[in-house]
């Protein structure tokens, strides 16, 4: 599996080496954050909070939660989360078709919620054909936010400011996602096997609820 992963490293650079290159912007057009400085601030703050919520249910916890609450085996496990990679991947295209109709905002809210209370119902279903029944489902919209949470900040940002907005909004999710994942561990050896999941979509509504506040009004120019 290693050397398939890391051969898969090596296509996936050679493919990225065939991309056409283009002119680069002149270095004097880029720019630190200037205008969008408060509008990037509140942006990364939010999606800190959803990458600390996403944390608490990172693939192995939720594979180890199936086995552990289920006894899912590990060839179950694996096909279960084929499917899921599988769905994930298809709502990306349903991601920027929906988007172009009601707008970037409310399909990140409007597809995130649904998918954090089908988590929060598998970690209560009594059986294991339920618990994957919703798993498939948050599968299939959790991900939808991903293409239109980039889209969005690019579009409320002034062209130079791009780049740096997009370091400033990446840099501390990365950071708020590796501290939860060892709170989930912490939860899961002290038996409270369901928390790490009902955290997760609880804070990940609180998210969504706060983004859809923040933000709702604040349209790219191609929504207004």
């Amino acid at each position: 599996m290693f050397v398939v992963y890391a051969l898969l490293g090596l296509l996936g650079g050679l493919l990225y080496a065939q991309v056409p290159r283009r002119s680069a912007p002149d270095a004097n057009a880029m720019a630190a954050l200037g205008p969008s400085r408060h509008i990037v601030f509140k942006l990364a703050a939010l999606f800190s909070l959803d990458a600390f919520a996403g944390g608490f249910v990172v693939q192995s916890l939720l594979a180890l939660w199936l086995f552990e609450r289920f006894g899912l085996s590990l060839s179950e496990a694996g096909v279960f989360l084929f499917w899921s990679g599988v769905l994930s991947a298809l709502s990306f295209p349903v991601a920027a078709w929906l988007s172009r109709r009601i707008g970037l905002i409310n399909t990140m809210v409007f597809t995130h919620i649904p998918s954090s209370i089908a988590l929060m119902l598998a970690a209560l279903a009594p059986t294991l054909s339920l618990a994957l029944a919703f798993l498939l489902v948050r599968a299939a919209l959790s991900q939808m936010d991903v293409p239109t949470r980039s889209s969005y900040v690019m579009a409320v940002v002034t062209e130079a400011e791009r780049a740096a907005a997009a370091s400033f909004t990446s840099v501390p999710r990365s950071l708020a996602a590796s501290v939860s994942p060892a709170l989930a561990g912490a939860l899961f050896a002290a038996s409270f096997r369901a928390w790490p999941l009902l955290i997760c979509g609880a804070l990940k509504i609180v998210y969504d609820l706060l983004l859809l506040m923040q933000f709702r009004r604040l349209k790219p120019p191609e929504e207004c």
